[in-house]
């Protein structure tokens, strides 16, 4: 099993969401972070003073896949979170060793 994360643009979620559930992804952990990369931030106005945001808003999905899936759950993330400019985002892709699910004490890929 692979752990799949993705950072992206908090605007293209629902975007997203719709690609995996396309290629059959039925569940996901989501959780509103906050980051920045080549972006660097930005300077905003308030109040007549200057200040920087150096960490911007970010959502982070988090998906556990069978191997086989991996490549498909890449490519709908791809899909639905590209714009093309910068701040688009990351994937992320790691070995999970097991799940268990805590209602049924199911194991490995049943747990999924």
């Amino acid at each position: 099993m692979k752990k799949v994360e993705a950072v992206i643009k908090p605007f293209k979620l629902d975007e997203v969401k719709e690609a995996l559930h396309q290629v059959g992804i039925a569940g996901m952990t989501v959780s509103e972070v906050k980051g920045f990369g080549r972006q660097k931030g930005h300077t905003e106005l308030y109040r007549g003073a200057e200040y920087v945001v150096d960490f911007l808003p970010k959502v982070k999905i988090e998906i556990i896949v069978k191997d086989d899936q991996v490549a498909q759950v890449v490519e709908a993330i791809l899909k639905g979170a590209k714009t093309g400019r910068i701040g688009d985002g990351k994937i992320f892709v790691s070995s999970v060793e097991e799940v268990i699910r805590i209602r049924t004490g199911e194991t490995g890929a049943n747990a999924v």
